[in-house]
């Protein structure tokens, strides 16, 4: 009785996942990305008295970095 195991993974079925991927989407996601990691560090930089004037504490940081605060 011969025994055939394919492990190697063809291009087809990599590619298969990124299914309904666009170059529009994608670049949509990391600009979503990027203003979400600009923003995170801008707040970073500002001091717990500055974050207080404008109404925020450092656990507020990642909600408003994401856009929901």
């Amino acid at each position: 009785m011969a025994y055939y195991a394919q492990s190697r993974i063809h291009t087809e079925q990599v590619l298969a996942g990124f299914q309904g991927l666009s170059l529009g989407t994608l670049f949509a996601t990391l600009k979503t990305w990027n203003d979400e990691r600009i923003t995170r560090r801008e707040l970073n930089a500002l001091s717990d008295r500055e974050l207080a004037d404008v109404g925020l504490c450092r656990g507020d940081i990642e909600n408003v970095a994401k856009g929901r605060f």
